[in-house]
């Protein structure tokens, strides 16, 4: 495994442009993206919105990783969520005719180089400062936030890897 191409986007060395603190974000985000576009590269459109045994369906998982993505950048620039946010939200899971697949993916990847913009402009100095999330504003940091954009993305994405495999697999 000594072609670069192979080894997992951590293993191939820092993101340009990234700050060396938060180069593990920067890894998560892009590794989950490669493993979206290889892993849901034949998966059927007839079947995003199956939901086997009642879990998220991939068309779920596909918006949900954006959406969180795009909210926790809000809350780590100390914004609040605008009203096209919160629809969005709103909308997550909701059953949509003539979505797509690939707009899916094209949303997730649009978020993650905003989001990686964002990380690019983010001065190391400032990530241990409070920040508050959504209304109540719940207590956490810059580098809470942004952690937690990644964990959570990569979660989701080994739970639609899954979902995606059984639903391609069974006859619904």
């Amino acid at each position: 495994m000594n072609n670069k191409q192979t080894l997992e986007v951590w293993m191939r060395g820092p993101v340009p442009g990234i700050p060396p603190l938060l180069q593990p974000v920067a890894h998560a985000l892009l590794q989950a993206g490669e493993e979206i576009q290889e892993h849901l590269l034949a998966f059927p459109e007839d079947k995003l919105w199956v939901r086997p045994v009642g879990l998220a369906s991939v068309a779920f998982h596909l918006q949900h990783i954006t959406g969180v993505t795009d909210r926790l950048s809000t809350y780590a620039r100390a914004e609040m969520l605008n009203e096209k946010q919160l629809q969005y939200l709103y909308d997550e899971g909701r059953e949509t005719n003539g979505i797509t697949l690939e707009a899916l993916i094209e949303a997730f990847n649009k978020q993650v180089s905003t989001a990686l913009i964002q990380l690019g402009h983010t001065d190391e100095s400032q990530l241990t400062k409070p920040r508050g999330i959504g209304r109540r504003q719940l207590p956490t940091t810059l580098l809470g936030l942004l952690f937690h954009a990644a964990e959570h993305t990569q979660r989701h994405v080994g739970q639609l890897l899954v979902t995606a495999a059984v639903v391609k697999n069974l006859n619904f």
